[in-house]
């Protein structure tokens, strides 16, 4: 049984390395007894909401594989799942998320119409998935907490009330290009485009952030649910628009059968649903292709870049708080001809951390690339390596991220329903950032929302808040304003102004990149009046995508990477220990090759391409023994990579039953 979350459970913590100690050992247990700590607050919705429909209502069945047992009538498996009824199902606890069910509440509030709001999170808390940087714009956030009655203005202040974690201002800016020599050169920050200067922004944990969020939005009544993860979609019965999602079923063994502890999923149904997964997610990968939204809205594929990154604590006389320093160069790119799209952050947060990563861009070529040694590599040149001394790893993680930008933006909205955030590639690649980018496209989505759903004659009639669910007469409707302030909003203009830089460094390599990025930043400011289109995959006719871009091993030697030292750098199964990584053993794996793909792992990916799945996952997912491919799913944190990069995407992503996965904390 679906229960909510009280996400009021604030971690007091002292030294942070003891906090993430402590954290990543009270995560390794069952997710039943995490379950069975939830608690209700409804308030006299519980048994209102629920209304059990048949398994195959309005739903696409999930095509399991299950043991002899699944197909039985009687199988708990095939029993009715209840129903939950809202005015608005968001799915993802990010800042996108969460902000457009803020904005959602405090319009209710505002305007006297109140919308019931739902949030749906796969990760043991809100948070728990987040990963980030950081360097906040904070633009967007403070718009939207101008609307709560402190006003909002002393959010940094809040912040740290509230999860104990620092929003830093940004005291210096740095970009370098470093040598393999170990030198390192500055650009002048006069160079720089106007989108990278950190003048006015903070050095935070966006994970922390999300928490910080989550709580406000509690506050203000909406509902969330951490550790149940949107496994499906569901769909009207002709197919033709989004009525909400169902959860994963929980408790079924690894071969297939219910456990003992099996729960059947619920469906959240809304009279819209908006889709706040983060890059790459699935539900909303699911939606994108189903209704055709790319092609629907002229846009390029998505293109990805994969996150690698560590939390340090470092000596005091080492720390300089609020300096953010950006790198090109080592190690991804050792000449200006080099296409490996990529480079690396290193920021110091107080009271005395060190958030540093590399991003590197999957359209990369050589398949004995390897981004997490690159990652270890890196930190090992003097330029960094000089921050780090005499500190500890605190934390680990991986993410991929939206690199397409303004070519890649799918049609945002469809019947019941839209995509925010980077659902849809709200992401400015050039600035480095896209949380207030995310928290933007939130506040437009609930105010475009709240204007559909809480207007017209007799509009507090039909609200679920008020009669406890969806009217069966009502059709779902397409919120096409979404779009349309999206498109007059300053996220379209950031992302416009730089829409042909990452697919110049495609073209003509760092080089060549830097100087349209800086003629781009500086004159046209986005006015040129040509685009630079994708160019097709390593085939005629094919178009291009970050896992057509890998080319066979034979044009490549392999690299040679150092062995970790365990001080500076470390091998990846002990950093992946730093995630606080756990899904429950007995279950089905959520990381499943695609039957019509089965023959791909050995015939192609080992042998065309050396096997790129077991140097690019940066959990050690991926192995090859005896020439067999092996599926470790239980190492995976959810950075996305494998349903991105596989040679023809062999991998199909689903979600694990919910609370598995990383337990990021400061991240």
């Amino acid at each position: 049984m679906l229960r909510c979350v009280h996400l009021a459970r604030r971690v007091n913590i002292g030294p942070l390395s003891a906090a993430v100690a402590s954290t990543q050992a009270a995560h390794y247990r069952s997710y039943s007894s995490l379950s069975n700590n939830k608690t209700s607050h409804r308030n006299g919705y519980s048994e209102l909401h629920r209304k059990p429909t048949s398994a195959n209502n309005n739903s696409l069945q999930l095509k399991r594989a299950f043991s002899d047992d699944a197909s039985s009538e009687d199988s708990p498996m095939n029993q009715p799942r209840e129903a939950m009824h809202y005015d608005v199902v968001i799915v993802g606890g990010g800042p996108a998320g969460l902000s457009a069910a803020i904005r959602l509440k405090q319009l209710s509030s505002e305007k006297g119409i109140d919308l019931s709001v739902c949030v749906l999170e796969k990760g043991s808390e809100v948070g728990s998935h987040i990963l980030s940087g950081n360097v906040f714009d904070p633009k967007a956030l403070e718009e939207l907490l101008s609307h709560n009655e402190d006003g909002g203005d002393k959010w940094t202040d809040a912040l740290f009330e509230s999860q104990d974690s620092h929003a830093t201002p940004v005291s210096e800016d740095a970009f370098l290009v470093l040598t393999e020599s170990g030198g390192s050169y500055q650009i002048p920050n006069m160079l720089l485009p106007s989108q990278l200067h950190n003048d006015g922004n903070y050095i935070i944990s966006l994970s922390k952030l999300a928490r910080y969020l989550g709580e406000m939005a509690e506050g203000l009544g909406v509902e969330i649910y951490p550790g149940f993860a949107a496994d499906e979609v569901i769909y009207s019965d002709d197919q033709t628009s989004v009525r909400g999602v169902a959860t994963k079923d929980m408790g079924i063994g690894k071969e297939g059968e219910a456990k003992d502890t099996f729960e059947r999923g619920v469906e959240l149904l809304g009279r819209q649903t908006l889709f706040a997964e983060g890059a790459r997610g699935s539900c909303s990968e699911t939606v994108i292709s189903k209704y055709n939204l790319r092609q629907e809205g002229g846009a390029s594929n998505q293109h990805y870049g994969l996150g690698i990154k560590e939390v340090w604590e470092i000596p005091e006389e080492n720390f300089k708080p609020g300096f953010v320093q950006h790198t090109l160069g080592y190690p991804l790119q050792s000449s200006v001809t080099d296409k490996v799209y990529g480079g690396s952050f290193l920021y110091h947060q107080e009271p005395n951390l060190v958030l540093c990563g590399l991003v590197v861009g999957l359209d990369y070529e050589n398949p004995y690339l390897n981004p997490y040694k690159e990652f270890q590599r890196w930190k090992t040149h003097p330029a960094i390596k000089s921050h780090l001394e005499g500190g500890t790893c605190i934390q680990y993680g991986a993410r991929v991220l939206n690199e397409g930008g303004y070519h890649s933006l799918p049609k945002l909205t469809f019947p019941g329903g839209m995509l925010l955030g980077c659902s849809a590639g709200f992401l400015n690649a050039v600035k480095i950032k896209g949380s207030h980018c995310a928290i933007q496209s939130g506040a437009i989505a609930a105010e475009s929302v709240y204007n559909s759903l809480a207007s017209g004659e007799d509009a507090e009639e039909k609200t679920v808040a008020s009669t406890g669910e969806i009217d069966s007469e009502e059709t779902p409707v397409e919120v096409t304003q979404y779009a349309e302030s999206m498109e007059k909003s300053w996220v379209y203009d950031e992302l416009k102004e730089v829409r042909n830089c990452h697919e110049a460094f495609s073209r003509w390599g760092v080089g060549g990149g830097l100087i349209y990025t800086g003629i781009a930043a500086h004159i046209t400011k986005g006015k040129e009046p040509w685009t630079l289109p994708t160019p097709v995959g390593n085939n005629a006719g094919e178009s291009k995508t970050d896992s057509k871009a890998t080319k066979p091993a034979k044009d490549f030697q392999p690299i040679d990477y150092p062995a970790p030292d365990g001080i500076m750098t470390f091998d990846l199964l002990t950093n992946l220990q730093r995630s606080g990584t756990y899904h429950d053993d007995d279950q089905p794996s959520h990381l499943r090759i695609k039957p019509e793909l089965a023959h791909i792992p050995e015939s192609t990916s080992l042998q065309v391409y050396a096997a790129p799945e077991s140097r690019f996952c940066p959990a050690g997912v991926y192995e090859y023994v005896d020439e067999k491919l092996v599926i470790n799913a239980q190492n995976c944190i959810h950075c996305k990579c494998c349903s991105i990069k596989m040679p023809d995407e062999y991998i199909d992503w689903s979600v694990p039953e919910g609370g598995g996965g990383p337990q990021y904390q400061v991240m």
